[in-house]
């Protein structure tokens, strides 16, 4: 039989059925793809796990031993049940098994063995109804083999109620047994220097360890093989683009004349990074740079004045926001910025999916023509029907809420325009290499001067139910003081989230481990106590306000995602024109909103809330000369890691600072979530939070080859690996982030 390689089917290897179960439940297509599929954790055969810290709802797979077995015939219909109590010296679980008792024969008291299923609660009592199980061998089997298994490691796969984790575990040992050479894809002198082992023995240990101690070099060994290989296939993605041809687009009269105007001096970062962006928009290649930076602090400038330059050569650039109401927001404020004499030259224009069609084809044609030489839009930029006279830039807001492909279909407008990709949520130095690789990374940290600041509390309603009332007498303080104020919900209507459509994309608030705790207190009426579903949706809010005697004088109005862009950007006009006292909205706020008035926010149940987002929250008061005053509403306990974050942010407004507590309490799975696609998660045991230095010495190692061998003609196991792991469509979305 000929030895499986890497790139063998699991269909060839496992047959057609296994295949498909594996592939159904994991993805798996290849020996690559299994192989990849580490142990999450690994068991002593005499090892009992804590039965009691068990969390219900989940599926588990533990290692216990069997105590009783009992039969009972079922109450309401015909039919017996087979109760099996396993225990781990302290706490108990009960398998529940209908209608075979043949399982008993081997389900005897004093036999162990790995028990996997649904972990649920009847009377008061865990058990798991119908868990699959693996017992170790029998006593007499057992006391003869005792001494030679009896530190040999037991992987425990990752695994789904179809898929436990011992069928992955026998089929990865039949993989193995028949898997042949596997080339290096690590240059032999950096793996000798490292002290790794070789890519086959490393594979080996880690499925099949014969003791504790190899795993860990198996790991590191691995690890390192995912820094490498993902950082090569950055920097040949980040060659790959700097070979193409770009238009080189030079400053000139229109950028000068907007700087000459400006009422102020820029930051010392916006000088830096607009020096940088200028000198990459002149060369003969596109530009693909990420320019992160706090809220306010100046972004959109910096964006404006590249726009400039390639108007300046007779260029377009294009704008493309993820919301009706931000792009909207960025028309009128670079319209404003630009001003009376260079707006009408430049024509800035907006093109969305939401205006008439006799507006649209207006638009579009200003677009088509060139007359336009700014254009500003959401997801109608990406429409077959919208062309471009000569787009030479696009500047993406915020990227993570965009996919590959939408942002490829912009760039695939224009004949290699340069890319310029904004964004407020700070990003940790390891994350922007692990993800943003192969992008230029620009950072803005200081702020404009003449802004008053924020300060930030937390309104513990577990300690003190009764703060809440005094949070909506704080917001009536401040409206009679000639301010604003923003209250933000994780919902529309808390009532209606049980249905498929009660919350939109853009609305939806980060997701969150814990679920606050319950406590009571009314307020007018209403019933405040904290379920484990959200409780205050924007209905619910409005609703709550209607009935409050002091807010009888005061005009409430609602804004989300499901209102019709009209009726959105016209109470947006209305708040930022101070027709509106309270704007009681979802998280369609939380970027690009500009109402220098509003000086308070109240973030509702803000534990449901993360990290980066109650940040960019906050960010939206405090603009102007009118300090700023940040409450976050929370009913999670003091300890929790929901009540943790929202402290966080309570501590700070660095945002760089609260980009690293978020990776600490988050983990890189969810932080990466947000912003990455493609060959980006596909990280398997490779840790940002933890294995920075091991991502630092994989990049430099990888430039050094690349720059020698940038084909990687003469490092044939790194190509094959890069080919291997970057799928045609991870490749794909590499080129076009």
């Amino acid at each position: 039989m000929t030895p499986l390689t890497l790139d063998s089917r699991l269909s060839a290897a496992v047959g057609e059925k296994t295949a498909k179960a594996l592939d159904r439940a994991f993805g798996m297509k290849t020996v690559a793809d299994l192989l990849q599929h580490y142990p999450r954790r690994y068991a002593r055969r005499g090892e009992l796990t804590p039965i009691m810290a068990l969390p219900v709802g989940e599926a588990v797979t533990i290692v216990a031993e069997v105590r009783r077995v009992r039969e009972r015939r079922m109450r309401q219909r015909s039919g017996l049940i087979l109760e099996v109590v396993i225990s781990d010296g302290i706490g108990e679980i009960t398998l529940t098994f209908f209608n075979q008792a043949w399982r008993a024969k081997d389900l005897v008291p004093g036999r162990r063995g790995i028990f996997a299923g649904k972990v649920g609660q009847y009377r008061d009592t865990l058990q798991l109804a119908h868990p699959d199980y693996q017992l170790f061998d029998d006593a007499a089997t057992a006391i003869q083999t005792a001494q030679a298994n009896a530190n040999l490691p037991i992987p425990i796969y990752p695994a789904t109620a179809s898929v436990s984790s011992w069928k992955v575990a026998t089929v990865v040992e039949l993989v193995l047994d028949g898997l042949g050479d596997v080339s290096e894809p690590l240059p032999p002198d950096f793996r000798e220097r490292m002290h790794l082992l070789d890519a086959r023995t490393a594979i080996e240990h880690i499925h099949r360890p014969r003791s504790f101690d190899e795993i860990d070099a198996a790991r590191q060994t691995l690890r390192m093989h995912e820094a490498f290989i993902l950082q090569s296939a950055l920097l040949q993605q980040r060659a790959f683009v700097r070979s193409w041809g770009a238009t080189p687009r030079e400053p000139g009269a229109l950028r000068d004349a907007f700087d000459s105007a400006l009422p102020f001096e820029l930051t010392p970062d916006q000088v830096d990074v607009g020096a940088e962006i200028e000198g990459d928009l002149r060369r003969a290649h596109p530009m693909n740079r990420l320019v992160q930076g706090e809220v306010g602090s100046g972004k959109t400038l910096v964006a404006l004045r590249a726009m400039l330059q390639v108007a300046d050569s007779g260029g377009q650039a294009a704008l493309i926001a993820p919301t009706e109401v931000l792009a909207g927001q960025h028309l009128r404020s670079i319209t404003r910025m630009l001003g009376p004499k260079l707006a009408p030259e430049l024509m800035p224009t907006l093109l969305t999916g939401q205006m008439s069609a006799q507006e649209r084809r207006k638009a579009a044609l200003r677009v088509a023509s060139g007359q336009a030489r700014i254009v500003v839009g959401t997801h109608a930029l990406l429409s077959a029907s919208t062309t471009f006279a000569d787009l030479g830039l696009v500047v993406v807001d915020e990227q993570h809420r965009f996919g590959v492909a939408q942002r490829e279909a912009l760039r695939a407008k224009g004949q290699a325009p340069h890319t310029l990709v904004l964004t407020a949520t700070p990003i940790p130095r390891t994350v922007a290499m692990t993800v943003f690789g192969d992008l230029d990374v620009s950072t803005i940290r200081t702020m404009p001067e003449g802004r008053a600041g924020i300060s930030t509390h937390v309104a513990p309603l577990a300690e003190h139910p009764s703060w809440f009332a005094r949070v909506w007498d704080r917001i009536v303080e401040e409206v009679a003081a000639g301010r604003q104020a923003f209250v933000v919900c994780a919902a529309i209507d808390a009532d209606a989230l049980t249905g498929a459509d009660a919350v939109t994309d853009e609305d939806a608030p980060e997701a969150t481990d814990d679920a606050p705790d319950t406590v009571g207190d009314t307020v007018n009426g209403a019933e405040v106590t904290s379920p484990a579903r959200t409780r205050w949706g924007v209905a619910q809010v409005i609703d709550l306000l209607s009935r409050h005697p002091s807010y009888a004088t005061l005009r409430v109005e609602p804004l989300h995602g499901k209102m019709p862009a009209e009726q959105k950007d016209a109470v947006m006009q209305a708040f930022a024109r101070g027709d509106i006292d309270v704007l009681v909205a979802t998280t369609v706020i939380e970027v690009g909103v500009d109402v220098p008035n509003a000086s308070t926010m109240v973030i509702l149940e803000a534990d449901r809330f993360g990290v980066s987002q109650l940040h960019q929250l906050r960010g939206r008061v405090g603009r102007g000369g009118v300090p700023g005053l940040c409450l976050l509403v929370t009913e999670a306990k003091i300890g929790s890691s929901s009540r943790s974050r929202v402290e966080a942010v309570a501590s700070t407004l660095d945002g760089f600072h609260l980009a690293e507590v978020d990776l600490e309490l988050r983990g890189e799975g969810d932080v990466l979530g947000d912003l990455q696609s493609g060959a980006r998660s596909s990280l398997r045991l490779l840790r940002v939070v933890t294995d920075a230095e091991l991502i630092l010495v994989a990049r430099h190692a990888a430039e050094k080859v690349l720059t020698d061998d940038p084909a990687l003609v003469r490092h044939p196991g790194l190509a094959e690996a890069v080919e291997r792991r970057m799928s045609a469509e991870e490749r794909a979305a590499l080129g076009r982030s």
